[in-house]
């Protein structure tokens, strides 16, 4: 606006534009809610009304849209809707979902404020700062006509006779529409601040783009363990069937075989291909252990405790099975937490407990070892926690110098498939390895 020609450009007829059509909007607004208020409010005592008063709620959504495309006039920044996708298709859903934000109700707030007191704020500006100042500079058109060139009334006010002062009123409206045009640009501009901070603000936009963040990672997490599961089973039912069949062959070849240089040969070949398998047969347990993807967290952990170092003594007790995302990034925790006590902690006991209670899963590793772990110190658990939070988890550490080391994350999670529903009894794994 402080340009020279803001005047000359489109930005005044656009502050006009929004305006006047807020103006027209709001009369609209104001007719629509007193009708849904009145006839909904009668009809309320025979039911007939409820639909009205839903109406009349939302009404504010309808407004919202409408005002944010009309802020594109005079902002050129676009204002993001901050409603949510509903979870599910149809009229119901999207009523229910939308009934329960917060920015519906913003919404409602500031659609009352607008056909109550906002559109005559506008109608105001339009006729003082253009209406007026057109209407004195119509002056020698009006003496021309209404006035047959004697006299004419300049704002139903003042009367002007002759044509030298008609022309000066002219000079005069010119002058008074260039000041409210830059009058009009200011109000224009307050009354697109004004909405867009009811309707847009920006702790909304802040809440929208981190809940948008953090279904994202959800969202990549279940991607990766989507992929983690389609790796394991490619190389379960694909590379490991192939190196099984491999060493059979081997050994058979190593049985008909007569004692010599062959005979070795086939021997060191057979040998070979065992310790291939053993090792495939690690990296799969490690990628996604087909145990956790069967039979549930429980039994999984039961089974890293068998194949740890140091004996482990388990008391995990989950009534079904969890999401599958919640029961891999548990197992990975155990497992990490499981080898840390091996390779670095010098214990000669540890243990895994928990349960689910209460719409929550809690671990706990606890081991005899010296203490001091440091998470920074590449133990692996810093990713780990990375992976909890995305899961809304928790995962903290207490390992004092000396020990005892305490190792406990938490998730929230509900069961989505009980152990009576299975068909089976292992949801409790009480195991004590001693060798």
């Amino acid at each position: 606006m402080s340009r020279p020609g803001f005047l000359l450009s489109a930005w005044p007829w656009r502050s006009v534009g929004y305006l006047l059509s807020g103006a027209v909007a709001g009369v609209v607004a104001l007719a629509g809610i007193v009708t849904l208020a009145v006839v909904g409010g009668a009809l309320t005592v025979v039911l007939v009304g409820m639909p009205l008063l839903v109406m009349l709620a939302l009404s504010g959504v309808v407004v919202a849209r409408m005002e944010r495309r009309r802020l594109r006039l005079v902002d050129a920044d676009p204002v993001p809707d901050p409603h949510r996708a509903p979870t599910a298709t149809g009229l119901w859903a999207w009523l229910t979902t939308r009934l329960r934000e917060q920015s519906t109700w913003r919404e409602l707030g500031y659609t009352l404020l607008f056909a109550g007191l906002l559109w005559p704020v506008d109608a105001l500006a339009v006729t003082v700062a253009v209406l007026f100042p057109v209407s004195v500079a119509a002056a020698p058109l009006l003496m021309a006509t209404v006035g047959d060139g004697r006299e004419v009334k300049v704002l139903k006010q003042w009367t002007v006779t002759t044509w030298p002062t008609a022309f000066a009123v002219a000079v005069l409206g010119l002058l008074l529409l260039a000041a409210g045009l830059y009058a009009l640009g200011v109000v224009a501009g307050a009354r697109a601040g004004l909405t867009r901070s009811l309707l847009a603000s920006r702790d909304g936009d802040l809440d929208a783009r981190v809940v948008e963040l953090s279904r994202s990672r959800v969202r990549l997490v279940d991607a990766f363990e989507a992929e983690r599961r389609r790796i394991e089973r490619d190389l379960h039912d694909g590379a490991q069937q192939r190196l099984v069949a491999l060493t059979m062959a081997i050994g058979l070849a190593r049985l008909d075989a007569p004692p010599g240089p062959l005979a070795d040969q086939l021997a060191k070949a057979h040998d070979e291909a065992g310790k291939a398998l053993a090792e495939l047969r690690e990296l799969i347990q490690g990628i996604h252990p087909k145990v956790l993807a069967d039979y549930g967290l429980a039994a999984a952990v039961a089974d890293a405790a068998d194949r740890s170092f140091v004996p482990v003594d388990v008391d995990l007790s989950v009534p079904g099975r969890l999401d599958q995302a919640v029961e891999a990034a548990a197992y990975f925790v155990v497992c990490e937490a499981l080898a840390n006590v091996a390779k670095h902690s010098g214990a000669s006991r540890a243990e895994v407990r928990g349960g689910h209670s209460h719409g929550r899963l809690l671990l706990e590793v606890r081991d005899d070892g010296r203490g001091g772990a440091d998470p920074s110190a590449g133990s692996g658990l810093t990713g780990l926690a990375d992976r909890v939070s995305v899961l809304d988890g928790t995962l903290s550490l207490s390992s004092p110098p000396g020990g005892p080391t305490l190792l406990r994350v938490e998730f929230p999670c509900e069961v989505i498939e009980s152990a009576q529903a299975r068909g089976t009894d292992g949801a409790t794994a009480e195991r004590d390895r001693c060798g």
